[in-house]
């Protein structure tokens, strides 16, 4: 196993010591903003070392965006279960992830790969940076109607519309994917 695939191993296996940290609150949210942060990291260097030393594999193009997914959904369902986020925020989320992802099968099994562009890119800082902010103000102890409690509601409410914004382009730059169903 190359070193891209180890590290996208290494995210799926934080995934579940993220949540614990974070459902259990207190002082290990600050454990749970770390074990985001380095979660998050390693999609980014995981997929940089890929690139550059040719090391794509087709294991790296399946997991390293599912795994991706994954954590970012499971921070987002953490949060609303927490009350944090509305259940609408999970579920915009989780809507566009799972019609993008169906969209690339259909177009994967016609032997079209569909890269990601910069509104997908800019999606995916946008709900790390989120999650990452939501994170912060759970492990500083600082309720919602706090100066930061307010600016992170609205970098919330700005990822849900570059969400929405990203997989309406998604679909409209690859409407012909719908018109062969």
């Amino acid at each position: 196993m190359n070193v891209p695939n180890m590290l996208t191993v290494l995210r799926v296996i934080m995934i579940p010591l993220f949540v614990v940290a974070f459902l259990a609150g207190g002082i290990s949210n600050w454990a749970a903003l770390a074990l985001f942060i380095i979660a998050a990291l390693t999609d980014a260097l995981d997929g940089y070392i890929a690139r550059k030393k040719n090391l794509v594999t087709d294991f790296g193009k399946l997991m390293d965006p599912l795994a991706d997914k994954i954590l970012v959904m499971s921070a987002f369902i953490c949060f609303t279960y927490a009350g944090i986020f509305h259940p609408a925020v999970a579920i915009v989320v989780m809507s566009r992830e799972f019609l993008v992802t169906g969209i690339r099968m259909i177009a994967s099994s016609k032997g079209k790969i569909i890269a990601a562009d910069i509104w997908g890119k800019l999606k995916t800082i946008s709900q790390d940076v989120t999650a990452i902010l939501v994170l912060f103000r759970c492990a500083l102890g600082v309720g919602s109607d706090s100066l930061i409690g307010i600016f992170v509601y609205a970098v919330t409410w700005v990822m849900v519309l570059l969400t929405i914004y990203s997989g309406v382009n998604y679909c409209l730059k690859n409407k012909e994917i719908f018109e062969k169903l």
